[in-house]
Parts: structure tokens; sequence; C-alpha cells
């Protein structure tokens, strides 16, 4: 399991221009330390060619992974635009929440064919779609998700799970098998940082033959950056006990 940030994690400082995408991945690298990045679409100043190839080299000069491009509008006609701009990064796949739940029967039906589309599209530019669950939408858990990936019908189709929204952690196990990055969102990185998240705990632990990346995602961007960076200093600290469960397990050849 890898760490990564997204700008969402800095919004207000995109927002508000005190903090550009460069700075932005020079702080991944030199004070987060972490080992991977995804960029959210609506974040970008321009998306021309120039600019995109200009992220991609300096990540790569930073030594960090372009994990993924996060585009929600993806399921919503833009699945060639913004697959073309995850491969213009280097991104090996495009997150995107599902669309808010609909009471109309044919919704979902729409829905699944927007999916497919993006699929279809993934495919034929080699960029896999991950969709994320929130709550109010259509994949609000796990069996949503599920149904989703039966429905679509695509090895191109996968799963970006958000612990956070799930109603029980048993119900990730399901999915871990179609997740290509997975998402632990921190409500107060102020009081994780300090007193830490026993969910994360049983998150880590749930993950730790997940190879991909795992994105802490901080909801309360106004926190100072400091307890950003202790938030994924205790995380790291789960991580690493996580991982000697496994090394006891196997060792013991118990099953993990």
């Amino acid at each position: 399991m890898k760490i990564a940030c997204s700008t969402a994690s800095f919004e207000r400082a995109l927002g508000e221009g005190s903090l550009t995408q460069l700075e932005w991945l020079d702080l991944c690298a030199n004070e987060l330390e972490i080992e991977g990045v995804v960029f959210e679409a609506r974040h970008f100043p321009r998306t021309d060619d120039d600019y995109l190839a200009q992220l991609k080299k300096l990540s790569v000069d930073l030594g960090l992974t372009v994990a993924g491009l996060a585009a929600d509008d993806l399921l919503a006609g833009r699945a060639a635009e913004r697959i073309a701009q995850a491969r213009a990064l280097g991104a090996p796949l495009v997150a995107a929440t599902a669309p808010p739940a609909s009471e109309d029967p044919a919704a979902w039906g729409a829905f699944v064919e927007d999916a497919r589309t993006a699929a279809t599209e993934g495919k034929r530019q080699n960029v896999t779609v991950a969709v994320r669950n929130a709550p109010g939408t259509f994949c609000a858990g796990a069996a949503d998700l599920k149904r989703l990936a039966k429905d679509v019908d695509s090895a191109w189709l996968r799963f970006a799970p958000d612990l956070a929204a799930f109603g029980a952690l048993d119900a990730l196990l399901g999915i871990v098998v179609k997740a290509v990055l997975a998402v632990h969102t921190l409500e107060n990185v102020c009081a994780f940082a300090t007193e830490g998240d026993p969910e994360a705990a049983a998150f880590a632990r749930k993950l730790r033959r997940f190879r991909g990346f795992v994105l802490l995602e901080r909801a309360d961007d106004g926190a100072p950056r400091d307890a950003y960076h202790d938030a994924l200093r205790r995380f790291r600290e789960l991580r690493a006990a996580a991982l000697d469960d496994t090394a006891a397990l196997d060792a013991a050849g118990t099953p993990a």
C-alpha cells in the first residue's frame, strides 16, 4: 500500500492562488514525502498538451507517481476528453464519483450506459475507469458498486472505494479485488494527527495486501499544513503496523 495526495486536499489554497499545481507537486515530494499524486480535473488552470506535459515531467523529476486523475464529469459525457488528459499526464486511471441517485426507473440504466461508454473509451486509450462511492449517489456502498460492475461487465471498470462512505468496514472486503485506488477521508485532520482514528487502523489492516495507492484526502482543507503532515506520518505508522501483522501471519502460515 502506497500513499497518495490529491489536489482536493489543497483546494482552498489552489482556489485562492496562494498555491499553484507546480508548487503543490514540490510540496508533495519535499514536504509531505508521499509516493503518489492525484490531480483533480477541476483544478487545472489550463488543459493544453504543453501544460499537462509540464505536470507529468515535474512529477517524474520529483520522483512522484501520477496515481490518477479525478474527474466526476467523466460520467457526464466527457469520457473521451478526461481519459485523453489522463494519458497526457501518464495517469493509469480516471476516478469519478457516481452521480446523485434518482427515483426515476430509467436513471440507473442511463448511468450504466454512461459508465459503459467510459469503460469502452478507457479500453481504447488504455486507461482504467474507477468509480468512487459516496452517500446519496447511485453507488452509496459496496452492493451498488458490485451491481454496476455486473451491469457494465468490463475489465476496464474498477473501483476507488472510499472507506468513510461505507456503512460497515466489512463491506470493503467484497470489492478489494476490483479496487485500483483506495480512499480514506480525513474529516478532522488535527484530531487524526493527535488522537488517531480507529477506522483508519482497521482500514490499513484490511488493505495490508493491497498494492495500489491509498489516497488520504482531507475534508477540512483549512487545517494547518503541519497537521496534514502529521496525519500522513500517523497513517504511515498504521501502514507499518498492518504490514508487520501480515508478515507475522505469513510466518505462522495463517491466511490473512
